[in-house]
């Protein structure tokens, strides 16, 4: 089976700077203040916010991989905030914890940025914001409430552009209506997450590569970790497995459904990008319930993908989200329908990544029931590359026991609704989305969807959008 490191375009390109890596595994056992299991985005943040406000811990990170060869290497790499979110973000937690949440996450774009400049990790990141549009007159106005919302807050950073701007600044003329905001842009996912792991070691942090987690003594404290090299003992343990969790921790198990997301790539073609008018690095997200995505690179390739597509039975993490994507056929529909004439550019690659979608399309954070020194965060819902900054932010927290605002989050409360079990999850989930796949089909054609394709459709958008970052 191909190696996990090589599942997506970025990881590739990421590894291919480092010629000399050499994963340190662990062979013995060991006892450390804190174990972060997981090193993606979410685990190796919150080690290095750890480092950075007690710096005198010694930390431990395990991979059963390589750092970054999950979620985390192989998304999109639009940085999105949760502006859009902010009606969800308020029926769940109140007014003043969505705004105060809209605010941190349009911070937390800078904030990484200014992480990297200071830390010299080159990731491509490009603040030149987001383009949410409507590429079908059904989606047309599908912002409005949230953005009236927003006025009402004065925290709107939205801005209404003509059709024509919309069009010229997107590079295809299928979008009728956009709206953008400068707070995002976009990053190479590969390079950040691999930066951050130099930088956490740089600061300290032990990391172990090819290191799963085999079994967790939960019972006691010090908490024992099992793997295959040796046994490990920590008074603190920070789950970041993300997709990973319902599989390895049955309380989990109907928290969160594990859903594809597929992308491809092409070969550099920058003269056909500056003739079709993308001309910098925003992200542009359509209003599909499993949206359509897509950005460009610096050296000139487009990367587009879609949500919803694999549907996990039981949350199993099977080898479909380690291979190219079986949903080529609906990529390829989707970029032609975009970029009819860029169909002579040949594709780089094509490959799928698992999101852990959330019941309310939020992540969720807390401590496991029968032991408060184990901590956890998930549920990114296929938006976590910002998100995952201030999941570093809870659990270092959380792991400090400090009285803060990330602490006392709404977001620090456990999962919030739960999934029917199976075999009702996957049979509905694969309903749900043939409805959507239908309705959205007839709407692209301005087409009146079958009334019982509308209904069914409502069940995956009443957890709110599907973004995907």
């Amino acid at each position: 089976m191909q190696s996990t490191q090589y599942s997506s375009f970025w990881f590739k390109e990421a590894l291919e700077n480092e010629p000399d890596l050499r994963p340190r595994k662990l062979e013995t056992d060991t006892t450390t203040d804190v174990c972060i299991v997981g090193g993606g985005f979410t685990g190796l943040w919150t080690a290095i916010q750890l480092k950075m406000k007690q710096p005198s811990l010694d930390i431990l990170v395990i991979e059963k991989d390589l750092c970054g060869s999950g979620a985390s290497g192989r998304n999109g790499g639009c940085m999105l905030t949760w502006s859009t979110k902010y009606l969800t973000l308020k029926k769940l937690y109140g007014e003043a914890e969505a705004i105060r949440l809209v605010k941190a996450s349009e911070a937390a774009v800078y904030d990484i940025e200014a992480f990297c400049k200071a830390h010299g990790i080159e990731a491509q990141i490009r603040l030149d914001g987001t383009l949410y549009t409507a590429s079908n007159r059904a989606q047309i106005g599908a912002m409005d409430p949230v953005l009236a919302a927003l006025d009402k807050q004065s925290i709107n950073a939205w801005q209404p552009w003509t059709k024509e701007k919309v069009q010229s600044e997107s590079g295809s003329d299928v979008h009728l209506e956009g709206h953008f905001s400068s707070a995002a842009g976009t990053v190479q996912p590969g390079l950040l997450v691999r930066g951050l792991k130099r930088v956490a070691e740089e600061m300290g942090v032990t990391i172990f590569e090819h290191t799963p987690m085999t079994a967790i003594d939960r019972q006691q404290t010090p908490v024992r970790i099992a793997t295959p090299g040796g046994n490990i003992r920590a008074d603190k343990v920070v789950l970041a497995l993300n997709a990973w969790m319902p599989s390895l921790f049955p309380e989990f198990k109907h928290s969160v459904v594990l859903v594809s997301s597929d992308m491809l790539i092409t070969e550099p073609a920058p003269e056909h990008l500056k003739n079709l008018g993308l001309r910098d690095g925003k992200s542009v997200i359509d209003g599909r319930t499993f949206v359509h995505y897509y950005r460009t690179t610096p050296d000139g390739r487009l990367m587009l993908g879609k949500g919803g597509n694999y549907f996990s039975f039981g949350n199993k993490v099977s080898t479909v989200f380690d291979q190219p994507s079986r949903y080529q056929a609906i990529l390829r529909a989707a970029f032609r329908r975009f970029f009819p004439a860029m169909q002579s550019v040949p594709l780089a690659m094509i490959w799928t990544g698992a999101s852990d979608r959330s019941a309310t399309g939020m992540p969720f954070f807390g401590r496991l029931a029968d032991n408060p020194s184990v901590v956890y965060g998930l549920g990114y819902s296929g938006n976590g590359v910002v998100q995952s900054w201030m999941g570093g932010q809870i659990l270092s927290s959380l792991v400090l026991e400090e009285d803060n605002d990330w602490a006392r989050s709404g977001l620090v409360s456990g999962p919030k609704g739960a999934f029917p079990p199976e075999p009702i999850r996957w049979l509905g989930a694969i309903l749900v989305r043939n409805a959507i796949r239908r309705k959205e089909s007839a709407e692209d054609e301005n087409q009146t969807p079958n009334w019982l394709d509308t209904q069914l459709s409502r069940f995956a958008q009443s957890a709110g959008k599907a973004d995907k970052s």
